[in-house]
């Protein structure tokens, strides 16, 4: 047993923090006291005053190779305080995946879950699941079904709509994953191929989440002159389907839209939820986005391309349409070149790393659309950009949501410059935020309640023993635009399931 006394408990409730004492025994809570718990058979760590929580969790992050592949997985994670991480989200997934989707799915992800091995390969989720289990590992981990993967593996890349096989597959790829335990389901609407898919197609997947217990977390369509719209599009969704919503990395982008527009969406998503209906959100505390170079191209020349869009855009005929298209307005779909501009789009990954696209363009001579089309072809799609797209005020306006959630949506395949958020998300938010009992609320019990954890999140009896000691004055991040790949300092005491955070103290959780 674990005695820690002369602690700051900050229990995870949204509550500040209290004088008190915290018994562990084994791989739970045993007690949680105001009151001093007297001598106990049990190793004793004396706090001095410092903070006693749970241990955060990241309910949004694309570690899914890393957890596999990387072999410091877990450093970067335990230094923000993050004890039980999820993968699968924004629908981008390595799982399920066809043989004959195999290539265009893992180039497609690697921007943002990284690189995986060349005989890396799994069928169904539960495949992949099996994988991760059997990796020890030291934080929790959680998997969502992704609906990018599901579609891709049941009908391919193109614009082609489901028919009566590929529904059916897809329904078996996901009662494979919901009944191997994911979490829920998650959805990338922009993203090729569900950008072509429909709200019913959403609907029929999302239900079947739902019956097992599992609620949609989407990446929605638009989240600039049609986050609004986009935003109703999910509430339909879960209506439709019976399940509970969420936005992912909730927030509104281009310069035009600063201010109102997050207004807008927050009274149609405050609306559903004074209607009854089950809808959330998260955020993270930053700026700037980060996403793969191709959710750039417009609707106009994914159609043109076919299934290569890399391919076309390395010919005349693609580089003369993306030059034409890619500072145009579209009704259903935000243009983030024309939103936002060249010079807040930040390559992270290739040697023009660091660089936005109007300097790169400029000291090599040739046109932003040009380099758009030369990166895509030569390197396949794999391009991680940072779009300096949002406004600190909309930030904190949408973090201050009491249903709102705080993720890192931290990238692995972002090269030499990732965003910040992939080191420092935690403890950035927590010595920014206001309220230091809520900041914690919105790292452990809110979405500790919106994935079904019920024994994680909170410090009470009988729950998961995953635990922090700090010092909230020396907890800090140190990740930068500039210098991203610096490791977050100052915990004093890590637990994951009552033990040091070694490989195989964390579990798979699945859903119950």
């Amino acid at each position: 047993m674990i005695h820690i006394k002369n602690a700051r408990i900050c229990d995870g409730t949204g509550a500040q923090p209290y004088p008190g004492e915290l018994l562990i025994d084994g791989e739970k809570i045993a007690a949680v006291s105001h009151s001093p718990l007297g001598d106990l058979d049990a190793e004793v760590w004396d706090a001095q005053g410092q903070a006693v929580t749970p241990g955060f969790i990241d309910a949004h992050r694309h570690c899914d190779l890393a957890a596999l592949y990387d072999p410091g997985f877990g450093q970067i994670e335990l230094a923000q305080g993050i004890t039980t991480a999820v993968m699968g989200n924004c629908g981008l997934a390595p799982a399920p995946c066809a043989p004959e989707h195999r290539k265009e799915l893992y180039d497609f992800l690697e921007p943002c879950l990284g690189k995986a091995p060349e005989d890396s390969f799994f069928p169904k989720v539960s495949d992949f699941m099996g994988a991760l289990e059997a990796k020890p590992h030291p934080l929790n981990l959680g998997v969502l079904a992704a609906t990018g993967a599901v579609t891709t593996a049941a009908k391919g890349y193109g614009n082609v709509p489901f028919d009566t096989d590929s529904r059916k597959q897809a329904e078996a790829y996901l009662r494979d994953a919901m009944e191997a335990g994911a979490l829920g389901l998650s959805c990338g609407i922009m993203y090729t191929p569900e950008c072509y898919s429909t709200t019913e197609d959403f609907a029929f997947m999302a239900g079947i989440a739902g019956e097992y217990g599992g609620y949609l977390t989407s990446h929605i369509r638009g989240e600039g002159n049609t986050l609004t719209e986009s935003v109703e599009e999910v509430l339909e969704i879960g209506r439709r389907a019976g399940v509970g919503v969420n936005i992912s990395h909730f927030k509104v982008t281009g310069l035009r839209n600063h201010g109102w527009g997050i207004e807008r969406a927050i009274e149609a998503l405050e609306k559903a939820r004074s209607q009854g209906q089950d809808a959330t959100a998260d955020c993270y505390p930053y700026t700037g986005g980060s996403t793969t170079i191709l959710s750039l191209v417009p609707p106009t020349v994914l159609e043109a391309a076919g299934n290569d869009v890399n391919a076309f855009l390395g010919t005349p005929q693609g580089e003369k349409l993306l030059a034409g298209e890619i500072e145009k307005e579209f009704a259903d779909w935000d243009n983030m070149v024309s939103s936002i501009g060249w010079g807040r789009i930040v390559l992270s990954s290739t040697e023009l790393a660091g660089q936005s696209f109007a300097q790169a363009a400029q000291s090599l001579g040739v046109s932003e659309s040009r380099l758009f089309c030369q990166l895509c072809a030569e390197n396949q799609g794999k391009v991680g950009v940072i779009l300096m797209s949002m406004a600190q005020e909309d930030v904190e306006r949408v973090l201050a949501l009491p249903y709102v959630s705080l993720i890192s949506d931290a990238l692995y395949g972002s090269g030499d410059k990732p965003h910040p958020r992939l080191y420092g998300t935690f403890p950035k938010f927590l010595r920014e935020y206001p309220d230091f009992g809520e900041a914690v609320k919105k790292m452990t019990s809110l979405p500790a309640k919106r994935l079904g954890l019920r024994d994680r999140g909170i410090l009470a009896p009988g729950m998961a023993a995953d635990v922090l000691v700090f010092d909230p004055a020396a907890f800090t991040d140190r990740a930068t635009w500039e210098d991203p790949k610096q490791l977050s300092q100052g915990l004093t005491k890590i637990l994951v399931n009552g033990q040091e955070p070694v490989p195989g103290a964390g579990r798979l959780l699945r859903k119950k």
